[in-house]
């Protein structure tokens, strides 16, 4: 990406941002949320407002990091509790369990917008988004939220490129879905569930894994590692540490897949025409 076309995009979403003089940000401390964050709070000052959902889907290291990044750019920060695992259409995990999640947080969102008279509601949404089967899509359309990031055409490329240069730590955070994107569809939603899970990949972690994710199939835990990282994860001595650290959460068995980390993999098993609808949607 050439500087000046970065350039450009940066100034598209700072006028984006002034059009819409005042709005509450859906933070969850990723780089996409982040970087909008900071760049609403650097435009409109205390006009902005991040709102951190906390419910038990979201790992624990995550809040705390989102917590101490809005802390370190002074970014306004409002933690609301969300109750996603209450809604029996969400507990259930069908494909659409996405959907249901941001239905409940765009309405608490909106409800919290009108009460403090701002004027939008936004997200991080950016260009790259609409590739995947992402169901949240849907429900922020339907709650009208706003899209500053995909409106200035910024891709996730140009976020980090954007964030690195703005000199924020988050920039080469790796992506951080919610927990329960690591259920399989099917598979009910729970506390236990999603604490093992959290378990498994704050162990892994430990160990000094960066980017992986540990995919929750009943009594088996299929663990993604990013190529980068799979040499040094398949050496024997290691490969032992990982199983021992994964069946400490609570997993009787450990599988390493062959294919690697990538973002979505739960999506794969869907069907073909489900995957187009959504992204005819977005």
């Amino acid at each position: 990406m050439a500087a000046m076309d970065l350039i450009g995009k940066q100034a598209a979403l700072d006028q984006r941002l002034r059009e819409l003089g005042s709005l509450i940000v859906a933070y969850s401390g990723g780089v996409d949320s982040a970087y909008l964050a900071w760049a609403a709070h650097r435009v409109l000052g205390e006009r902005m407002l991040a709102a951190l959902a906390d419910s038990a889907s979201l790992a624990r290291s995550h809040y705390r990091d989102a917590v101490a990044f809005a802390q370190e750019q002074d970014i306004p920060l409002l933690v609301l509790e969300t109750k996603e695992l209450e809604d029996e259409a969400y507990a259930k995990n069908e494909a659409d369990r996405c959907f249901h999640c941001k239905d409940e947080l765009f309405t608490v969102l909106e409800a919290e917008r009108a009460r403090r008279n701002m004027a939008a509601v936004a997200y991080g949404l950016n260009l790259d988004d609409g590739r995947d089967f992402r169901p949240g899509q849907q429900a922020a359309a339907q709650h009208r939220v706003v899209a500053p990031l995909a409106d200035a055409e910024l891709t996730k490329t140009d976020i980090r490129a954007l964030a690195q240069e703005a000199g924020l730590r988050v920039w080469d955070k790796p992506a951080s879905a919610c927990l329960s994107s690591r259920i399989e569809y099917g598979r009910r939603v729970t506390t236990e569930a999603l604490r093992q899970v959290e378990d498994a990949e704050e162990a892994l972690r430990a160990l000094g894994l960066r980017r992986f994710r540990v995919r929750h199939h009943g009594s088996v835990a299929r663990v993604e590692i990013a190529e980068e990282e799979m040499a040094r994860a398949l050496d024997a001595a290691f490969f032992r540490k990982m199983a021992a650290a994964v069946r400490g959460a609570g997993f009787p068995y450990v599988a390493v897949d062959c294919d690697g980390y990538r973002s979505g993999s739960m999506n794969e098993l869907l069907p073909a025409e489900m995957l187009g609808g959504s992204a005819r949607r977005s």
